[in-house]
Order: structure tokens, then sequence, then C-alpha cells
């Protein structure tokens, strides 16, 4: 069998895994996504975690390189972060909607 470090994310054949997270939790992603749709939304949400992970690496590394940034530049990200996440939100919404789960279709790039 060929073992995960073997395979880049996204590629390989699927493999099962036992996660062990509060009972709330799973109930609450069950209720989203049903039973079918449980791996798929995990799945989806390590992917946003791992780029998550290299992006604050990149940061960091950046920051050692050049210095903290500016409080300006501070400010400017995080006033699009709060655009961006505020965007999320109303897509949740129009999805939720239209009885599609919100998560379904979207994929972290």
């Amino acid at each position: 069998m060929d073992s995960p470090a073997q395979h880049i994310p996204d590629e390989g054949p699927a493999q099962k895994v036992s996660v062990s997270m509060p009972a709330g939790r799973i109930a609450a992603v069950r209720a989203r996504v049903g039973a079918r749709g449980f791996s798929a939304y995990v799945s989806a949400a390590v992917e946003r975690q791992i780029q998550r992970d290299l992006l604050e690496e990149l940061l960091q590394a950046k920051e050692a390189e050049i210095g903290a940034p500016s409080a300006e530049v501070q400010g400017w990200a995080a006033a699009v972060f709060r655009e961006a996440e505020a965007m999320a939100d109303d897509h949740e919404g129009q999805q939720a909607g239209k009885g599609e789960p919100a998560w379904e279709g979207r994929e972290a790039s």
C-alpha cells in the first residue's frame, strides 16, 4: 500500500483514517452535509488549513527577510480580509437560500 508521504496533496487514492473530534462538531457537520458529504467537507477543511499554514510560513519568512509591515499596510490587509469575509458570508447565505450546502462546489485555490 502507498504511504501518504508518497503523494502530494489531492493526488493518490483516497484512504480511510480515524479522526477524533467533539461529538457536537461531528453533529454540526452531519447536519450541514449529511452522511455522504462528511469526508468531502473534512477534506476541504484540511486543505484550507494546509493553505493557511503555508501562507503563515511564507509571511513569517518574508517578515524575517524584509521586516514587519508598516501600520498602514497592516490596516490595508485587515480591511481586505474583512471584505473577503463579508463576501464569503454573503455567498454562503445565497447558497443556503438555494437549498444547497454552502461548502459544495467551493474549493480553496
